[in-house]
């Protein structure tokens, strides 16, 4: 049994899931569903859609490169079963399971700080425009008693 690859959006499909398109050319096309298979018809490019694999690895929103990912290519050569390989392999598996989402973690924390920046000079810069807005009542009270002053003197000043 194997876990194939959608062909459009990259999630795994598993047995007894999923179709398969063959085209003309006896080219096999695996889908997940009926979603991904309505949009490979309508001839929509996996790129340019936001919700797949391939948009986010194009957009830099997911790790492209990476030894992690090159261990999971597909091998059509089969082995000789080995108890002790397949033993070393399954700790093998989770080691790299583990290392991966720790690279992802970071990969994601590193793209994520540069937006918090911006983010936090964007709200200096509205505070800064709109501070008149959100001053003290007390200093509002203050320069209202300052105003009326000044336009009394102004009066004073035009009847003499």
């Amino acid at each position: 049994m194997r876990i194939e690859k959608c062909w459009f959006c990259g999630s795994p499909i598993y047995p007894g899931h999923g179709m398969v398109f063959v085209r003309n050319d006896a080219k096999l096309f695996r889908f997940c569903g009926s979603k991904c298979h309505k949009n490979f018809k309508m001839k929509r490019n996996p790129r340019k859609v936001k919700w797949t694999k391939a948009f986010r690895k194009s957009h830099n929103k997911d790790m492209v490169v990476d030894s992690t990912i090159e261990l999971e290519q597909k091998r059509n050569r089969p082995m000789k079963y080995n108890r002790e390989k397949m033993e070393t392999t399954i700790k093998a598996m989770q080691r790299i399971a583990e290392i991966r989402e720790k690279r992802e973690r970071q990969f994601y924390e590193n793209r994520i700080k540069d937006k918090k920046k911006h983010e936090h000079l964007r709200a200096l810069k509205d505070l800064e425009e709109n501070l008149h807005l959100i001053e003290a009542p007390l200093a509002q009270k203050e320069k209202q008693k300052i105003t009326l002053l000044e336009g009394k003197n102004k009066e004073k000043k035009s009847a003499q």
